[in-house]
C-alpha cells in the first residue's frame, strides 16, 4: 500500500473545517488566557517594588487577597496536565456547581469545555510571564518615576507597560504556539478541531499514512504562520 495523494486531496474541506475549529479556539484561548495572565501576574507582584511598593487601605488588602489567589490558581494548573483540566471542566464542574451551589442542569459543551480549558491553562503560563517581564524593568525607572510624584497607575502604564510587554513578546508567542498545539487534546471531548477530523477521517478510509501526514503539515503552516506574525511584530518593536 503505497502514498496516494489523492486521499489527501478529498480529506482537505474536512481538514479545512477542522483547522478553522482549532484557529477559533486558539485566539479566544489567547485573548482570554492574555487578559487572566496579565491580572493574575500583576496581583503576583503586588506590594513588590516591581510595581512601586505596597499599596494602602482597601487597596492593600485588595492586593493580598488577590496575591493568594493568583498563587494557588499558578501553582494549580501548572501542577496538573491540560487534558485532565479539560476532563474536569466538561465532566466534573458541572457536578461541583451542582453539590457546591445546588443548581442543576448545567452542562458545558465541548467547545465551551475547550475554550475555558486554554484560557485558563494559557492564563497560568502568560501570568509569569507578565511577573518575569515587569521584574526585568530596571528598578532604577520606577524610583524615578517615583520621584517625580507620579501616580502608581501612571507609573505602570507610562513606564512599566511599555518596556515589559515588549520584552514579553518572544515568550508569549511561544506560549500562543504551545496553545494552538495544545487544542489536539480537546479530542477527548469530543471537540471537531483538526485532530478530531483527521481521526474521523482515518476512521473512514484507513489511509493512516496519508491523513496523519495532512494533518501534520497542517499543523505546521498554522504555527509557521503564528510564529512569523509574531517575530513580524517583534521586529516591528524594539526591545530596550
Amino acid at each position: 500500500m503505497g502514498f496516494e495523494f489523492k486521499y489527501i486531496v478529498e480529506s482537505i474541506p474536512s481538514l479545512l473545517a477542522g483547522a478553522k475549529l482549532t484557529w477559533y479556539i486558539t485566539i479566544l484561548g489567547i485573548v482570554g488566557g492574555l487578559a487572566l495572565g496579565t491580572v493574575a501576574g500583576l496581583f503576583r507582584l503586588a506590594g513588590t517594588s516591581a510595581v512601586g511598593g505596597e499599596s494602602h487601605g482597601i487597596f492593600r488588602i485588595v492586593s493580598y487577597v488577590g496575591q493568594k489567589f493568583a498563587v494557588v490558581y499558578i501553582e494549580l494548573i501548572r501542577g496538573t496536565p491540560i487534558i485532565v483540566q479539560a476532563m474536569f471542566i466538561y465532566f466534573a464542574l458541572p457536578m461541583l456547581i451542582e453539590v457546591a451551589f445546588g443548581v442543576k442542569g448545567i452542562r458545558f459543551n465541548a467547545l465551551t469545555a475547550a475554550v475555558i480549558t486554554i484560557i485558563l491553562n494559557a492564563g497560568a503560563y502568560m501570568a509569569e510571564i507578565v511577573r518575569g517581564s515587569v521584574q526585568s524593568v530596571n528598578k532604577g525607572l520606577v524610583e524615578a518615576g517615583m520621584a517625580m510624584g507620579i501616580s502608581r497607575l501612571q507609573l505602570i502604564s507610562s513606564i512599566i507597560a511599555p518596556i515589559a510587554f515588549k520584552r514579553a513578546i518572544p515568550p508569549l508567542g511561544n506560549q500562543f504556539i504551545i496553545s494552538l498545539k495544545d487544542t489536539s487534546l480537546f479530542i477527548v471531548i469530543g471537540v471537531g478541531e483538526l485532530t478530531r477530523q483527521g481521526q474521523e477521517i482515518m476512521a473512514s478510509n484507513f489511509r493512516a499514512l496519508e491523513i496523519w501526514s495532512a494533518v501534520a503539515v497542517c499543523y505546521l503552516i498554522m504555527t509557521s504562520v503564528l510564529a512569523l506574525s509574531l517575530k513580524f511584530i517583534e521586529k516591528r518593536m524594539k526591545t530596550v
